[in-house]
């Protein structure tokens, strides 16, 4: 790869803006800007200070959508940074800074495919579109959440979508995410009674009474898994009970777990069995559940056949159907009816210091969006 390119130079524009979640720092307006030159319609659906970017060319079926964030996570210890995080730089063919990877890398090779796509007199049919969102680090409920619901209100109904995600595992292209896991999180307080540790029969101790059922909770199958998705997962990431002495039995306890589940699985029934296990061990609580988002699986088809053919083509390995990972903003668009792949650089780095990504994946990432895009259109 040279010195430069449209996608690197791109690339570097973007990193250069400190786009902390939710803020976009004019990452979409540079987007929209280039986007309109190649005769895009431009439409903002902002809200709650997020900046959501819905930009269309061309008309009717089908619509293919190029999703992706502008927002990034927090550095973390800028001293522990080898260069400044939001001044781009590379260093032996590496490019260096926060979003590099997660995911700017990845908006900015969709642009650059999809210019060079209609700067050659390709588009002729279909409707190609852009959905950018600075609220995908987040809560992401204003973010491409909130523009499906706008669209899919209005009679929207995408075709294909491509989000671009940092998909790659050891080099680009080895791997296509086609579906995800759902995340149901939990937060659970046991109620007791609060007393002096010397006077038990005058406490309720809430962390004696949830002990068993957590034991229950944390042993039970919740299923199998299937031949997509490995079984559903529970893990507990904070307890927190206590005064701060150690002669006082608090009077409650907290729990904060979350569900990754399969697609045997769903939000209700799991609700419905962990709340079944607390009743059986007679506990006074409350809960509070949020459900980030429910599982999805693109079946084989057309969008498939296309992403692996030209990651094929592009990389030289034929890449993995993946299911792993966390969340992303794949789980608001695959309801609305699309067929849904993930197509990024290689992850390693992604929320990590010294966050990078090859210089010379960054055109093949590009030209590997442009192959698919070919042959939908």
């Amino acid at each position: 790869m040279n010195a430069s390119s449209p996608t690197l130079d791109l690339t570097r524009e973007l990193i250069s803006r400190r786009s902390l979640t939710p803020d976009d720092v004019g990452c979409c307006e540079l987007i929209g800007k280039r986007l309109s030159e190649s005769g895009f319609e431009l439409e903002w659906l902002n809200r709650e200070g997020v900046t959501n970017l819905w930009a269309t060319c061309g008309s009717g079926a089908p619509l293919i959508i190029f999703a992706g964030h502008t927002d990034v996570v927090p550095t973390g210890p800028l001293d522990q940074w080898n260069s400044d995080p939001f001044i781009p730089e590379i260093r032996d063919g590496v490019l260096y800074g926060r979003g590099a990877a997660d995911m700017k890398s990845g908006l900015a090779a969709m642009v650059c495919a999809v210019e060079r796509y209609i700067d050659l007199g390709m588009h002729t049919e279909g409707t190609i579109a852009f959905l950018i969102t600075s609220d995908e680090e987040g809560i992401a409920r204003f973010g491409t959440r909130y523009v499906v619901e706008q669209l899919k209100a209005r009679g929207v109904k995408p075709d294909y979508a491509i989000v671009g995600e940092a998909s790659s595992n050891e080099q680009l292209g080895d791997r296509i995410v086609i579906g995800r896991r759902g995340s149901l999180n939990g937060i659970l307080k046991v109620l007791g009674k609060q007393g002096h540790v010397a006077y038990p029969h005058k406490v309720e101790n809430p962390i004696h009474r949830l002990a068993p059922a957590l034991a229950e909770i944390v042993g039970t199958q919740w299923d199998a898994g299937n031949a997509h998705f490995p079984p559903t997962s529970f893990q507990v990431s904070n307890i927190h009970a206590g005064t701060g002495a150690n002669n006082v039995v608090p009077g409650e306890c907290e729990v904060v777990f979350n569900f990754r589940f399969c697609t045997e699985s769903t939000a209700a029934s799991l609700r419905e069995r962990l709340e079944a296990i607390l009743g059986k061990h007679a506990l006074r609580y409350e809960i509070d559940w949020q459900l980030s988002g429910e599982p999805f699986l693109t079946r084989q088809g057309k969008l498939i056949e296309a992403a692996i053919k030209a990651s094929s083509d592009i990389s030289g390995v034929k890449p993995e159907l993946f299911t792993g990972g966390g969340t992303s903003d794949a789980r608001f668009i695959a309801p609305w009816g699309a067929e849904v792949v993930e197509i990024g650089p290689i992850n390693d780095s992604i929320h990590k210091l010294n966050e990078h990504v090859k210089v010379a994946d960054l055109d093949r990432l590009s030209t590997i969006y442009e192959h698919t895009l070919m042959q939908l259109l």
